[in-house]
Protein backbone atom coordinates (compact mmCIF):
# COMPACT_ATOMS: atom_id res chain seq x y z
CA UNK A 1 0.00 0.00 0.00
CA UNK A 2 2.89 2.42 1.51
CA UNK A 3 4.42 1.44 -2.27
CA UNK A 4 1.58 1.90 -4.42
CA UNK A 5 1.14 5.60 -2.50
CA UNK A 6 4.82 6.59 -2.59
CA UNK A 7 4.60 5.59 -6.49
CA UNK A 8 0.90 7.72 -7.13
CA UNK A 9 2.58 10.99 -5.46
CA UNK A 10 6.08 10.45 -7.13
CA UNK A 11 3.88 10.41 -11.02
CA UNK A 12 2.08 13.24 -9.18
CA UNK A 13 4.75 14.93 -8.61
CA UNK A 14 6.61 13.97 -12.30
CA UNK A 15 3.62 15.61 -13.80
CA UNK A 16 3.88 18.75 -11.73
CA UNK A 17 7.23 19.67 -12.70
CA UNK A 18 6.56 18.84 -16.73
CA UNK A 19 3.92 21.60 -16.24
CA UNK A 20 6.44 23.54 -14.56
CA UNK A 21 9.64 22.95 -16.48
CA UNK A 22 13.21 24.42 -14.91
CA UNK A 23 14.20 27.98 -16.24
CA UNK A 24 16.59 27.51 -18.94
CA UNK A 25 20.59 28.53 -17.54
CA UNK A 26 22.47 30.95 -19.14
CA UNK A 27 23.87 28.49 -21.60
CA UNK A 28 20.46 27.06 -22.96
CA UNK A 29 19.14 31.08 -23.44
CA UNK A 30 22.20 31.64 -25.25
CA UNK A 31 21.99 28.53 -27.42
CA UNK A 32 18.04 29.77 -27.87
CA UNK A 33 18.88 32.90 -29.11
CA UNK A 34 21.06 31.31 -31.58
CA UNK A 35 18.47 28.89 -32.21
CA UNK A 36 15.68 31.40 -33.19
CA UNK A 37 17.70 34.60 -33.93
CA UNK A 38 20.83 33.42 -35.37
CA UNK A 39 22.72 35.56 -32.78
CA UNK A 40 26.04 34.38 -30.98
CA UNK A 41 26.07 34.51 -27.14
CA UNK A 42 29.92 36.36 -27.56
CA UNK A 43 27.82 38.61 -29.47
CA UNK A 44 30.35 37.97 -32.66
CA UNK A 45 28.62 37.74 -35.77
CA UNK A 46 27.87 34.02 -36.95
CA UNK A 47 27.92 32.83 -40.58
CA UNK A 48 26.15 30.09 -42.90
CA UNK A 49 27.67 28.59 -45.91
CA UNK A 50 24.56 28.04 -48.37
CA UNK A 51 23.88 25.60 -51.21
CA UNK A 52 26.81 23.97 -53.17
CA UNK A 53 29.06 26.86 -54.02
CA UNK A 54 29.14 27.46 -50.29
CA UNK A 55 27.56 31.09 -50.25
CA UNK A 56 28.21 32.83 -46.68
CA UNK A 57 25.10 34.61 -45.36
CA UNK A 58 24.97 35.99 -42.06
CA UNK A 59 22.87 33.17 -39.63
CA UNK A 60 20.85 36.09 -38.32
CA UNK A 61 18.86 35.65 -41.87
CA UNK A 62 18.55 32.23 -41.99
CA UNK A 63 18.73 30.75 -38.02
CA UNK A 64 17.14 27.50 -37.40
CA UNK A 65 14.14 28.53 -35.93
CA UNK A 66 13.16 29.56 -40.04
CA UNK A 67 12.64 26.32 -41.07
CA UNK A 68 12.36 24.02 -37.89
CA UNK A 69 9.82 26.44 -36.18
CA UNK A 70 10.20 27.53 -32.61
CA UNK A 71 9.29 24.44 -31.36
CA UNK A 72 11.95 22.62 -33.11
CA UNK A 73 9.08 20.41 -34.71
CA UNK A 74 9.51 21.81 -38.37
CA UNK A 75 7.81 23.13 -40.58
CA UNK A 76 7.55 21.88 -44.38
CA UNK A 77 7.72 25.00 -46.60
CA UNK A 78 8.60 25.18 -50.84
CA UNK A 79 8.80 20.98 -50.71
CA UNK A 80 11.57 21.09 -47.81
CA UNK A 81 10.50 19.05 -44.70
CA UNK A 82 12.52 20.22 -42.08
CA UNK A 83 13.09 17.46 -39.46
CA UNK A 84 11.83 17.44 -35.46
CA UNK A 85 14.52 18.54 -33.92
CA UNK A 86 13.58 17.38 -30.02
CA UNK A 87 16.49 15.56 -28.47
CA UNK A 88 14.28 12.59 -27.52
CA UNK A 89 14.17 11.89 -31.48
CA UNK A 90 17.59 13.03 -32.36
CA UNK A 91 19.03 10.70 -29.98
CA UNK A 92 16.15 7.61 -30.34
CA UNK A 93 18.14 3.94 -29.96
CA UNK A 94 16.09 2.98 -33.15
CA UNK A 95 18.02 5.37 -35.21
CA UNK A 96 16.78 7.41 -37.80
CA UNK A 97 15.35 7.59 -41.63
CA UNK A 98 15.64 10.25 -43.56
CA UNK A 99 12.37 11.33 -45.85
CA UNK A 100 13.75 9.32 -48.67
CA UNK A 101 13.60 6.40 -46.73
CA UNK A 102 17.31 6.48 -46.06
CA UNK A 103 18.70 5.51 -42.80
CA UNK A 104 20.92 6.25 -40.44
CA UNK A 105 21.53 6.03 -36.42
CA UNK A 106 20.95 7.73 -33.67
CA UNK A 107 22.41 11.60 -33.05
CA UNK A 108 24.84 12.11 -30.27
CA UNK A 109 26.55 15.25 -29.01
CA UNK A 110 29.17 14.87 -32.15
CA UNK A 111 27.68 13.61 -35.08
CA UNK A 112 25.04 16.56 -34.38
CA UNK A 113 27.99 19.17 -34.31
CA UNK A 114 28.74 17.68 -37.92
CA UNK A 115 25.45 17.77 -39.19
CA UNK A 116 24.97 21.61 -38.31
CA UNK A 117 28.44 22.95 -38.89
CA UNK A 118 29.18 20.16 -42.00
CA UNK A 119 25.56 18.70 -43.42
CA UNK A 120 26.32 15.51 -42.59
CA UNK A 121 24.23 12.91 -40.74
CA UNK A 122 25.34 10.52 -38.56
CA UNK A 123 26.15 7.76 -41.09
CA UNK A 124 28.05 10.32 -42.80
CA UNK A 125 25.44 11.11 -45.23
CA UNK A 126 25.03 14.40 -47.14
CA UNK A 127 21.96 16.48 -45.71
CA UNK A 128 19.29 18.05 -48.18
CA UNK A 129 21.13 20.95 -49.53
CA UNK A 130 18.90 23.89 -48.20
CA UNK A 131 20.12 23.14 -45.08
CA UNK A 132 22.72 25.97 -44.37
CA UNK A 133 25.71 24.92 -42.77
CA UNK A 134 26.98 26.76 -39.46
CA UNK A 135 29.89 28.57 -38.74
CA UNK A 136 30.71 27.93 -35.04
CA UNK A 137 32.61 28.44 -32.09
CA UNK A 138 32.84 25.65 -29.87
CA UNK A 139 31.22 27.76 -26.97
CA UNK A 140 28.50 27.99 -29.41
CA UNK A 141 28.13 24.83 -30.45
CA UNK A 142 27.92 23.79 -26.91
CA UNK A 143 25.22 26.33 -25.93
CA UNK A 144 23.04 25.33 -29.16
CA UNK A 145 23.24 21.43 -28.49
CA UNK A 146 22.06 22.34 -25.10
CA UNK A 147 18.92 24.32 -26.13
CA UNK A 148 18.00 21.42 -28.59
CA UNK A 149 17.92 18.83 -25.13
CA UNK A 150 15.36 21.63 -23.96
CA UNK A 151 13.37 22.74 -27.26
CA UNK A 152 10.55 20.71 -27.00
CA UNK A 153 9.65 21.31 -23.08
CA UNK A 154 10.69 25.02 -23.84
CA UNK A 155 6.94 26.99 -23.26
CA UNK A 156 6.30 30.33 -24.99
CA UNK A 157 5.98 32.91 -22.64
CA UNK A 158 2.26 33.74 -21.74
CA UNK A 159 0.96 30.46 -21.57
CA UNK A 160 0.51 28.73 -18.83
CA UNK A 161 -1.66 25.57 -18.10
CA UNK A 162 -4.89 27.85 -16.83
CA UNK A 163 -4.22 30.74 -18.52
CA UNK A 164 -3.17 33.02 -22.02
CA UNK A 165 -1.75 36.29 -21.48
CA UNK A 166 -2.60 38.79 -24.66
CA UNK A 167 -1.28 42.17 -24.96
CA UNK A 168 -1.76 45.40 -26.81
CA UNK A 169 -0.66 49.15 -27.46
CA UNK A 170 -3.44 51.38 -27.18
CA UNK A 171 -3.13 55.23 -26.02
CA UNK A 172 -5.38 56.84 -23.80
CA UNK A 173 -4.03 60.45 -24.60
CA UNK A 174 -3.56 62.56 -27.55
CA UNK A 175 -5.15 62.38 -30.65
CA UNK A 176 -6.12 58.35 -30.95
CA UNK A 177 -7.89 58.55 -27.38
CA UNK A 178 -11.32 57.77 -28.46
CA UNK A 179 -10.47 55.29 -30.88
CA UNK A 180 -8.08 54.01 -28.44
CA UNK A 181 -10.90 53.16 -26.02
CA UNK A 182 -13.26 52.01 -28.45
CA UNK A 183 -10.86 49.50 -28.99
CA UNK A 184 -9.84 48.58 -25.55
CA UNK A 185 -13.72 48.52 -24.98
CA UNK A 186 -13.69 45.90 -27.74
CA UNK A 187 -10.80 43.64 -26.68
CA UNK A 188 -12.30 43.50 -23.04
CA UNK A 189 -15.89 42.63 -23.67
CA UNK A 190 -14.60 39.93 -26.17
CA UNK A 191 -12.44 38.38 -23.11
CA UNK A 192 -14.84 38.35 -21.04
CA UNK A 193 -17.19 36.98 -23.03
CA UNK A 194 -14.70 34.38 -24.22
CA UNK A 195 -13.93 33.21 -20.40
CA UNK A 196 -17.84 33.42 -18.71
CA UNK A 197 -17.79 30.51 -21.75
CA UNK A 198 -14.80 28.44 -19.99
CA UNK A 199 -12.27 29.96 -22.02
CA UNK A 200 -9.71 27.99 -24.88
CA UNK A 201 -9.13 24.34 -23.95
CA UNK A 202 -9.65 25.77 -20.42
CA UNK A 203 -7.43 28.76 -20.44
CA UNK A 204 -8.75 31.67 -19.02
CA UNK A 205 -7.79 34.85 -20.74
CA UNK A 206 -6.15 38.14 -19.72
CA UNK A 207 -5.42 41.10 -21.38
CA UNK A 208 -2.54 44.06 -20.70
CA UNK A 209 -3.02 47.26 -22.23
CA UNK A 210 -0.01 49.42 -22.68
CA UNK A 211 0.11 53.20 -23.92
CA UNK A 212 2.12 53.86 -26.51
CA UNK A 213 2.84 57.28 -26.06
CA UNK A 214 3.35 60.05 -27.98
CA UNK A 215 5.96 59.38 -30.63
CA UNK A 216 8.15 56.30 -31.35
CA UNK A 217 10.12 55.85 -29.00
CA UNK A 218 7.95 55.45 -26.31
CA UNK A 219 6.19 53.05 -28.27
CA UNK A 220 8.97 50.78 -28.66
CA UNK A 221 9.78 50.93 -24.93
CA UNK A 222 5.95 49.94 -24.80
CA UNK A 223 6.07 47.09 -26.41
CA UNK A 224 9.45 46.28 -24.65
CA UNK A 225 7.88 46.29 -22.11
CA UNK A 226 4.74 43.98 -23.48
CA UNK A 227 7.43 41.29 -24.71
CA UNK A 228 9.97 41.17 -22.26
CA UNK A 229 8.34 42.36 -18.58
CA UNK A 230 4.74 41.86 -19.21
CA UNK A 231 5.77 38.44 -21.47
CA UNK A 232 2.37 38.25 -23.56
CA UNK A 233 1.73 35.25 -25.72
CA UNK A 234 0.45 37.25 -28.36
CA UNK A 235 -0.67 40.54 -29.59
CA UNK A 236 -3.77 41.66 -30.54
CA UNK A 237 -5.48 44.42 -32.41
CA UNK A 238 -2.29 47.31 -31.34
CA UNK A 239 -3.14 50.99 -32.91
CA UNK A 240 0.43 52.45 -32.38
CA UNK A 241 0.97 54.01 -36.44
CA UNK A 242 4.25 55.51 -35.23
CA UNK A 243 5.61 51.78 -34.86
CA UNK A 244 7.63 49.60 -37.22
CA UNK A 245 6.41 46.21 -35.35
CA UNK A 246 7.51 43.69 -37.70
CA UNK A 247 11.03 43.63 -37.28
CA UNK A 248 10.65 43.42 -33.13
CA UNK A 249 7.94 40.51 -33.20
CA UNK A 250 9.86 38.73 -35.67
CA UNK A 251 13.14 38.93 -33.05
CA UNK A 252 10.93 37.68 -30.42
CA UNK A 253 9.03 34.97 -32.33
CA UNK A 254 5.15 36.85 -31.38
CA UNK A 255 1.98 36.60 -33.25
CA UNK A 256 0.17 39.87 -33.63
CA UNK A 257 -3.66 39.48 -35.30
CA UNK A 258 -4.75 43.31 -36.00
CA UNK A 259 -6.12 45.30 -38.51
CA UNK A 260 -2.84 47.65 -38.97
CA UNK A 261 -3.23 48.08 -42.74
CA UNK A 262 -6.42 49.71 -42.12
CA UNK A 263 -4.67 53.40 -41.40
CA UNK A 264 -1.92 52.63 -43.97
CA UNK A 265 0.55 51.07 -41.54
CA UNK A 266 0.85 47.74 -43.97
CA UNK A 267 3.92 46.06 -42.44
CA UNK A 268 4.54 42.62 -44.01
CA UNK A 269 5.70 39.62 -41.57
CA UNK A 270 5.48 36.28 -41.35
CA UNK A 271 3.98 37.09 -37.94
CA UNK A 272 1.50 39.41 -38.40
CA UNK A 273 -2.09 38.30 -39.33
CA UNK A 274 -4.52 41.14 -40.37
CA UNK A 275 -8.29 40.25 -40.76
CA UNK A 276 -9.44 43.27 -43.04
CA UNK A 277 -8.25 45.20 -45.99
CA UNK A 278 -5.39 47.20 -45.75
CA UNK A 279 -5.44 50.99 -47.46
CA UNK A 280 -3.64 49.69 -50.62
CA UNK A 281 -5.99 46.78 -51.26
CA UNK A 282 -9.09 49.65 -51.10
CA UNK A 283 -7.74 52.02 -53.05
CA UNK A 284 -6.99 49.15 -55.98
CA UNK A 285 -10.68 47.98 -55.55
CA UNK A 286 -11.85 51.17 -56.28
CA UNK A 287 -9.36 51.57 -59.56
CA UNK A 288 -10.48 48.32 -60.59
CA UNK A 289 -13.86 49.55 -60.21
CA UNK A 290 -13.31 52.81 -62.22
CA UNK A 291 -11.40 50.85 -65.14
CA UNK A 292 -14.55 48.17 -65.77
CA UNK A 293 -17.42 51.52 -65.26
CA UNK A 294 -16.16 54.28 -65.81
CA UNK A 295 -14.77 55.60 -68.66
CA UNK A 296 -11.69 57.61 -67.12
CA UNK A 297 -8.23 55.83 -68.13
CA UNK A 298 -7.37 58.76 -70.47
CA UNK A 299 -7.40 61.18 -67.68
CA UNK A 300 -6.18 63.54 -66.43
CA UNK A 301 -5.90 61.55 -62.60
CA UNK A 302 -4.48 62.70 -59.61
CA UNK A 303 -3.81 61.30 -56.04
CA UNK A 304 -3.27 63.87 -53.23
CA UNK A 305 -2.20 62.80 -50.20
CA UNK A 306 -1.23 63.79 -47.03
CA UNK A 307 2.41 64.59 -46.30
CA UNK A 308 3.10 61.47 -43.79
CA UNK A 309 5.45 58.23 -44.49
CA UNK A 310 2.66 55.57 -45.00
CA UNK A 311 0.33 57.42 -47.33
CA UNK A 312 3.06 58.24 -49.41
CA UNK A 313 3.62 55.01 -49.63
CA UNK A 314 0.27 53.90 -50.67
CA UNK A 315 -0.34 56.71 -52.34
CA UNK A 316 3.13 55.61 -54.70
CA UNK A 317 1.78 51.75 -54.62
CA UNK A 318 -1.63 53.23 -56.50
CA UNK A 319 0.27 55.49 -58.81
CA UNK A 320 1.86 52.60 -59.75
CA UNK A 321 -0.60 50.53 -59.88
CA UNK A 322 -2.42 52.78 -62.62
CA UNK A 323 -0.13 53.16 -64.64
CA UNK A 324 0.23 49.92 -65.02
CA UNK A 325 -3.30 49.41 -65.94
CA UNK A 326 -3.42 51.50 -68.73
CA UNK A 327 -4.62 54.85 -66.84
CA UNK A 328 -2.98 57.98 -68.23
CA UNK A 329 -2.04 61.42 -67.00
CA UNK A 330 -1.64 60.30 -63.47
CA UNK A 331 0.44 62.71 -60.89
CA UNK A 332 0.50 62.05 -57.64
CA UNK A 333 0.48 65.46 -55.28
CA UNK A 334 1.36 66.22 -51.54
CA UNK A 335 -1.69 68.39 -50.39
CA UNK A 336 -3.16 70.01 -47.27
CA UNK A 337 -6.38 71.42 -48.02
CA UNK A 338 -6.01 74.17 -45.47
CA UNK A 339 -2.54 75.51 -46.97
CA UNK A 340 -2.08 74.35 -50.64
CA UNK A 341 -3.43 75.53 -54.01
CA UNK A 342 -6.63 73.89 -55.66
CA UNK A 343 -5.62 71.06 -57.88
CA UNK A 344 -7.99 71.50 -60.96
CA UNK A 345 -8.73 69.67 -64.29
CA UNK A 346 -8.23 65.99 -63.12
CA UNK A 347 -11.39 63.69 -64.51
CA UNK A 348 -10.73 61.17 -61.53
CA UNK A 349 -9.46 62.22 -58.01
CA UNK A 350 -7.93 59.91 -55.35
CA UNK A 351 -7.87 61.20 -52.28
CA UNK A 352 -6.03 59.81 -49.10
CA UNK A 353 -6.26 61.91 -45.76
CA UNK A 354 -8.89 63.00 -43.35
CA UNK A 355 -12.35 63.42 -43.88
CA UNK A 356 -12.27 67.33 -42.78
CA UNK A 357 -10.08 67.36 -45.91
CA UNK A 358 -12.07 65.61 -48.04
CA UNK A 359 -15.09 67.50 -47.82
CA UNK A 360 -12.98 70.75 -47.57
CA UNK A 361 -11.39 69.76 -51.03
CA UNK A 362 -14.65 69.11 -53.06
CA UNK A 363 -16.15 72.49 -51.42
CA UNK A 364 -13.29 74.51 -53.65
CA UNK A 365 -13.41 72.04 -56.44
CA UNK A 366 -17.46 72.97 -56.60
CA UNK A 367 -16.35 76.59 -56.14
CA UNK A 368 -14.05 76.27 -59.60
CA UNK A 369 -16.93 74.81 -61.29
CA UNK A 370 -15.15 71.12 -61.08
CA UNK A 371 -16.98 68.02 -60.29
CA UNK A 372 -14.29 65.05 -60.81
CA UNK A 373 -15.07 61.51 -59.68
CA UNK A 374 -14.00 61.31 -56.42
CA UNK A 375 -12.39 58.30 -54.76
CA UNK A 376 -11.41 57.80 -51.34
CA UNK A 377 -11.45 54.75 -48.46
CA UNK A 378 -14.17 55.08 -46.25
CA UNK A 379 -12.65 54.78 -42.83
CA UNK A 380 -10.73 57.89 -43.83
CA UNK A 381 -13.82 60.06 -44.90
CA UNK A 382 -16.69 58.67 -43.76
CA UNK A 383 -17.71 60.82 -40.97
CA UNK A 384 -17.31 64.00 -43.54
CA UNK A 385 -19.53 62.59 -46.22
CA UNK A 386 -22.57 64.70 -45.79
CA UNK A 387 -20.51 67.66 -45.74
CA UNK A 388 -19.62 67.20 -49.15
CA UNK A 389 -21.39 69.52 -51.77
CA UNK A 390 -24.46 67.44 -53.80
CA UNK A 391 -23.27 68.56 -57.53
CA UNK A 392 -20.96 65.55 -56.10
CA UNK A 393 -23.72 63.20 -55.76
CA UNK A 394 -22.76 59.91 -57.35
CA UNK A 395 -19.63 60.75 -58.19
CA UNK A 396 -17.94 59.74 -54.76
CA UNK A 397 -17.17 56.31 -55.13
CA UNK A 398 -16.09 54.67 -51.60
CA UNK A 399 -14.35 51.37 -50.73
CA UNK A 400 -15.65 49.76 -47.80
CA UNK A 401 -14.39 46.17 -46.00
CA UNK A 402 -18.26 44.99 -44.92
CA UNK A 403 -21.28 46.23 -45.95
CA UNK A 404 -24.32 45.58 -43.79
CA UNK A 405 -25.51 42.52 -46.01
CA UNK A 406 -22.28 41.16 -44.65
CA UNK A 407 -23.92 40.90 -41.00
CA UNK A 408 -25.44 37.40 -40.55
CA UNK A 409 -28.00 37.55 -37.29
CA UNK A 410 -25.28 35.92 -34.90
CA UNK A 411 -22.52 38.48 -36.31
CA UNK A 412 -24.60 41.26 -35.64
CA UNK A 413 -26.58 39.90 -32.25
CA UNK A 414 -23.14 39.13 -30.99
CA UNK A 415 -21.19 42.66 -31.79
CA UNK A 416 -24.35 44.02 -30.18
CA UNK A 417 -24.66 42.39 -27.49
CA UNK A 418 -21.36 43.11 -26.57
CA UNK A 419 -22.24 47.02 -27.73
CA UNK A 420 -24.85 47.11 -24.91
CA UNK A 421 -22.36 45.43 -22.05
CA UNK A 422 -19.02 47.77 -23.05
CA UNK A 423 -21.32 50.88 -23.47
CA UNK A 424 -20.44 51.47 -26.71
CA UNK A 425 -22.60 52.56 -29.69
CA UNK A 426 -21.67 52.39 -33.42
CA UNK A 427 -18.71 55.04 -33.33
CA UNK A 428 -15.35 53.93 -35.30
CA UNK A 429 -17.22 50.60 -36.27
CA UNK A 430 -14.34 49.95 -38.48
CA UNK A 431 -11.95 49.52 -35.60
CA UNK A 432 -14.72 47.59 -33.73
CA UNK A 433 -15.36 45.13 -36.31
CA UNK A 434 -11.38 44.87 -36.79
CA UNK A 435 -10.74 44.07 -33.11
CA UNK A 436 -13.96 41.82 -32.96
CA UNK A 437 -13.20 39.79 -36.08
CA UNK A 438 -9.46 39.70 -34.38
CA UNK A 439 -10.68 38.16 -31.10
CA UNK A 440 -12.61 35.81 -33.17
CA UNK A 441 -9.14 34.87 -35.32
CA UNK A 442 -7.31 34.25 -32.13
CA UNK A 443 -9.51 31.98 -30.66
CA UNK A 444 -10.31 29.80 -33.86
CA UNK A 445 -6.85 29.98 -34.02
CA UNK A 446 -5.72 28.78 -30.45
CA UNK A 447 -8.40 26.38 -30.23
CA UNK A 448 -6.87 24.39 -33.82
CA UNK A 449 -3.70 25.29 -31.88
CA UNK A 450 -5.13 22.32 -29.50
CA UNK A 451 -4.21 22.04 -25.72
CA UNK A 452 -0.40 21.65 -26.77
CA UNK A 453 -0.44 25.12 -28.35
CA UNK A 454 2.76 27.36 -28.81
CA UNK A 455 2.73 30.26 -31.13
CA UNK A 456 4.52 28.20 -34.06
CA UNK A 457 1.04 26.50 -33.96
CA UNK A 458 -1.07 29.78 -33.64
CA UNK A 459 0.60 30.94 -36.53
CA UNK A 460 0.20 27.25 -38.31
CA UNK A 461 -3.47 27.37 -37.51
CA UNK A 462 -4.11 30.51 -38.96
CA UNK A 463 -2.29 30.22 -42.20
CA UNK A 464 -4.58 26.66 -42.50
CA UNK A 465 -7.98 29.33 -41.93
CA UNK A 466 -9.75 29.43 -44.94
CA UNK A 467 -13.11 30.80 -45.90
CA UNK A 468 -13.70 32.06 -41.81
CA UNK A 469 -17.01 33.54 -40.91
CA UNK A 470 -16.49 36.19 -38.76
CA UNK A 471 -20.50 37.01 -39.10
CA UNK A 472 -19.55 40.88 -39.51
CA UNK A 473 -17.45 39.99 -42.89
CA UNK A 474 -16.32 38.81 -45.69
CA UNK A 475 -15.36 35.30 -45.10
CA UNK A 476 -11.49 35.51 -44.07
CA UNK A 477 -9.09 33.57 -45.68
CA UNK A 478 -5.03 33.10 -44.96
CA UNK A 479 -1.95 30.98 -45.89
CA UNK A 480 1.26 30.24 -45.70
CA UNK A 481 2.22 33.63 -48.03
CA UNK A 482 -1.08 35.53 -47.36
CA UNK A 483 -1.53 37.48 -44.15
CA UNK A 484 -4.86 39.76 -45.24
CA UNK A 485 -7.45 38.26 -44.52
CA UNK A 486 -9.64 40.33 -47.35
CA UNK A 487 -8.01 41.68 -50.37
CA UNK A 488 -10.35 43.55 -51.98
CA UNK A 489 -13.45 45.69 -51.06
CA UNK A 490 -17.13 46.55 -51.65
CA UNK A 491 -17.89 49.63 -53.90
CA UNK A 492 -19.76 52.45 -52.68
CA UNK A 493 -21.65 55.45 -54.08
CA UNK A 494 -23.17 58.51 -52.31
CA UNK A 495 -26.87 60.43 -53.27
CA UNK A 496 -25.94 63.41 -51.68
CA UNK A 497 -29.33 65.09 -51.52
CA UNK A 498 -31.35 62.04 -49.94
CA UNK A 499 -28.31 61.09 -47.94
CA UNK A 500 -28.34 57.96 -49.07
CA UNK A 501 -25.71 54.78 -49.79
CA UNK A 502 -25.66 52.36 -52.97
CA UNK A 503 -23.58 49.37 -53.14
CA UNK A 504 -22.61 49.47 -57.35
CA UNK A 505 -20.07 46.22 -56.70
CA UNK A 506 -19.78 43.58 -54.26
CA UNK A 507 -16.79 42.71 -52.73
CA UNK A 508 -14.35 41.15 -54.96
CA UNK A 509 -10.82 40.28 -54.15
CA UNK A 510 -8.15 42.37 -56.17
CA UNK A 511 -5.77 40.29 -58.72
CA UNK A 512 -2.83 42.49 -57.69
CA UNK A 513 0.12 40.87 -55.15
CA UNK A 514 1.64 42.94 -52.79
Amino acid sequence: MRTSLALGLLLLGGLHFAADALPLSPNESAGKRLYREGVSGSGEPIMARVGAADILLPATSLPCANCHGADGLGRPEGGVRPPDLSWSRLTSTYGQQHINGRAYPAYTEGTLARAIQEGRDPGNNRLDPAMPRFVLSMNDQRNLTAYLKRVAEDRDPGLTPDSLHLGTLLPRHGPLSEEGATVAAVLQGSVARINEAGGIHGRQLRLTIVDPGPDRASAEQALDRLIEQEQVFTLIAPLAPALDLAARLERAGIPLIGPLSLLGTAQASRQIFEPLPGLREQLIALADYATRNLRVLEGPTLILYPDEPSQRLAAQSLGQYLQDHAWQKVSLKVYDSAQDELPLGSRSLFYLGSGGGFSRLAERLQAAGQVPYLFAASNQVAGDLLQVPSDFSRRVFLAYPFVPSDWTLAGRLALTQLRERQGLGGQHAMLQVGAFSSMLLLSEGMKQAGRDASREKLISALEGLHDFDTGLTPLISFGPRRRLGLRGAHIVTVDLPDQRFYLVAPYKPIAATP
